[in-house]
């Protein structure tokens, strides 16, 4: 295992998942499936709290999350995927369907669900649609009904404006002088920020994996519902801006109003 995952290695012996439930964040098992299950079923609560879990056969070639797939056991199978070659046999409905999910925005924006129940209805709802990321900024009362998670966030947001064509170094080289210009870090950005225009663009997602990050591409209605410090080009388009109203509808607060450095507008929040 690479720097990416810390791990131990651990012989099988009675009761010995009864001890790594205990000690680390989440278990690579070599053995089937089913004994898997066997040997984990008494020790699960509840999947906010239960560690990941991900099963890989004899022959290396399949990694199974088996507990705990949009915590964690996803992202370890689609690892060992990349640089083992191993596949990846991911069966949460999201996930397999290429859709996104409500743990994987929160992580994403360092956030915390408060309402865990909610994730149910909104995991079924990406299925069939686009859900909105909405930010509420107070002070305010506000009612939800079951079917809205609320989020608290943490971390650092990137919004994100780049010309096409534009490099994943270009942009990497972009953030990490913006960060550098806050006083920060790029490695405390958790999240990408910019217009649904850019959606699928390979070299903004290279760019988020390179930083550890993930991208939430914003829909024109939430982009428009901002007012930027400054003027932006993006008005060509029909959009106050990209880069500041990305962090105005996803952030607390703006740290650095947007700087362009060559193809590229970065505005920081947190």
């Amino acid at each position: 295992m690479s720097s990416a995952y810390r791990s131990s290695l651990h012989t099988y012996r009675k009761g010995i998942f009864e001890e790594l439930f205990r000690e680390y964040d989440m278990i690579l098992a070599l053995m089937a499936v089913g004994i898997v299950v066997r040997l984990v079923c008494p020790l699960l609560r509840d999947k906010w709290t239960d560690k990941p879990v991900v099963s890989v056969d004899a022959s290396l070639r399949t990694a199974v999350p088996v507990i705990g797939g949009h915590h964690g056991a996803n992202d370890l199978a689609i690892y060992l995927s990349r640089h083992l070659g191993m596949y990846p046999a991911i069966t949460t409905a999201t996930d397999s369907s290429g859709r996104p999910n409500l743990e994987g925005i929160a992580s994403a924006l360092g956030s915390e669900i408060l309402n865990r129940d909610a994730s149910r209805h909104i995991n079924a709802s990406f299925l069939h649609q686009d859900v909105p990321i909405v930010r509420l900024k107070g002070p305010r009362i506000v009612i939800v009904d079951e079917d809205v998670a609320v989020l608290k966030p943490g971390g650092l947001i990137a919004g994100l404006g780049a010309r096409r064509g534009t490099s994943a170094d270009e942009i990497l080289s972009a953030i990490r002088s913006a960060t550098a210009e806050a006083g920060r870090d790029a490695s405390e950005v958790r999240v990408i920020a910019t217009s649904i225009i850019k959606s699928g663009d390979p070299e903004i997602s290279r760019a988020a994996a390179e930083l550890g990050a993930s991208v939430v591409y914003l829909p024109d209605e939430a982009l428009n519902a901002q007012r930027p410090v400054t003027p932006s080009r993006a008005s060509m388009l029909g959009l106050s801006g990209v880069a500041e109203p990305a962090v105005l509808a996803l952030a607390e607060r703006m740290i650095l109003p947007k700087r362009v450095y060559g193809r590229v507008t970065v505005a920081l929040g947190e």
